[in-house]
């Protein structure tokens, strides 16, 4: 009994420091680039970016999703092999920031999100020249939403990661297929199989990808939901404009948000809600570039049916070759059987009365079965040769 009231407590415990590893799983960047763990559970998430658990399930590291790309009304979730994210207009959740291939979104996250702070130091600083401000603004007007440039530093990402990947199998599979064509051996093959193998799972990879992003440029409400600042400029407007100037002293980075945010409402209000240019060049760079890593596999995958073809073509011809053997050598026997039956013929132990005094005929016997059992196997071999049965 003591044993096993020692055994729950262990068990709770053990459950705590799972629940506590996998509260810890998120961090999240804010507009300026700093990353914070997160001590929270999956509800905590759920209610800051307002999404639904079927969505987060997708983020799920040990559940089996395909890559996807879901816009939601305030939320982007992002599901690119090991990229796992929540975008929202000012805040970014990256899943599992420990992993090994995670590290580098980390730093590229922290690198490329703080634009807006060149606006900020601007203001900071006290320019109230003419020129100063037109630099605000010049930065402002080309600044892209804070969604797209966290969308981009992950397409970015994991573009690279699967060409990388198809430049290492490119590397490894080359040389061996050449080897194999040079030498048939078992090693060889097998070497071979495993490259196919892998060349098979990172083209579903590379295709998955392929497939989404063309997807999201082929419908434009697809696109135009990944707009999340202008949603939430549109949402705010017109209402909360008496309340623009109690905020724009506090903050500067707030003061530039409602300013581009006021760009956007108007754009909204002149009828450009549905204008998606700017989206849809950013996911075309990214689509030419997995279309360009899904042609290398491509290439790779032709050449590896061709050196198959290559190989099936010598298998055969050794095949045709074991074939001709084969048939010489029934050839042969067939001749040889006619003069073993004419030699037990004349072997068998019958006293035969003609068989006296005629002692010269043994060799005729002999000389005569060797040569009709020979003209039998020219004329056999004659016979295939001009069928076509065998090689000239």
């Amino acid at each position: 009994m003591a044993r096993d009231a020692l055994a729950v407590p262990a068990e709770a415990q053990a459950a705590l420091k799972k629940k506590t590893a996998a509260a810890r799983s998120w961090i999240l960047f804010d507009s300026s680039g700093e990353g914070t763990i997160l001590d929270v559970d999956k509800y905590a998430i759920m209610h800051r970016v307002q999404i639904h658990a079927r969505d987060l399930r997708i983020l799920d590291p040990l559940l089996s999703y395909p890559s996807t790309i879901l816009g939601r009304e305030r939320a982007i979730v992002l599901n690119l092999e090991h990229i796992k994210a929540i975008i929202t207009a000012d805040e970014v959740l990256l899943r599992d920031p420990a992993e090994e291939n995670v590290v580098p979104i980390v730093e590229e996250l922290q690198r490329r999100l703080p634009l807006a702070n060149v606006v900020n130091n601007a203001h900071g600083e006290g320019r109230e020249t003419v020129t100063g401000q037109h630099d605000v603004e010049a930065v402002e007007e080309d600044e892209s939403p804070f969604e797209f440039r966290a969308l981009e530093v992950a397409l970015e990402a994991i573009c690279s990661y699967l060409d990388a990947r198809t430049s290492e199998l490119e590397t490894a599979a080359y040389p061996a297929l050449d080897e194999l064509t040079s030498k048939i051996s078992s090693r060889n093959l097998d070497r071979v199989r495993k490259l196919k193998s892998a060349m098979t799972r990172l083209t579903a990879r590379v295709q998955k990808v392929r497939d989404e992003l063309e997807q999201l440029l082929d419908d434009d409400d697809d696109m135009a939901d990944l707009y999340l600042s202008r949603k939430l400029a549109g949402a705010s407007s017109p209402v909360s404009g008496s309340s623009m100037p109690n905020w724009l002293p506090a903050s500067p980075t707030i003061g530039s948000r409602i300013s581009r945010a006021s760009r956007a409402s108007a754009a909204t209000i002149h009828g450009n809600e549905n204008d998606v240019e700017e989206l849809e060049m950013l996911l075309e760079a990214y689509f030419m570039q997995i279309d360009g890593t899904l042609n290398k596999l491509t290439t790779l995958r032709e050449y590896i049916d061709d050196t198959e073809d290559y190989i099936n073509i010598q298998l055969d011809n050794h095949r045709n070759q074991l074939i001709q053997l084969e048939l010489f050598l029934s050839s042969g026997t067939v001749s040889l059987s006619i003069y073993s039956l004419v030699a037990g013929i004349f072997g068998m132990n019958i006293p035969y009365s003609w068989n006296d005094d005629h002692g010269h005929v043994f060799k005729w016997v002999v000389i005569l079965s060797g040569l009709i059992s020979g003209f039998l196997f020219i004329f056999i071999i004659a016979y295939a040769r001009h069928k076509g049965l065998i090689g000239s």
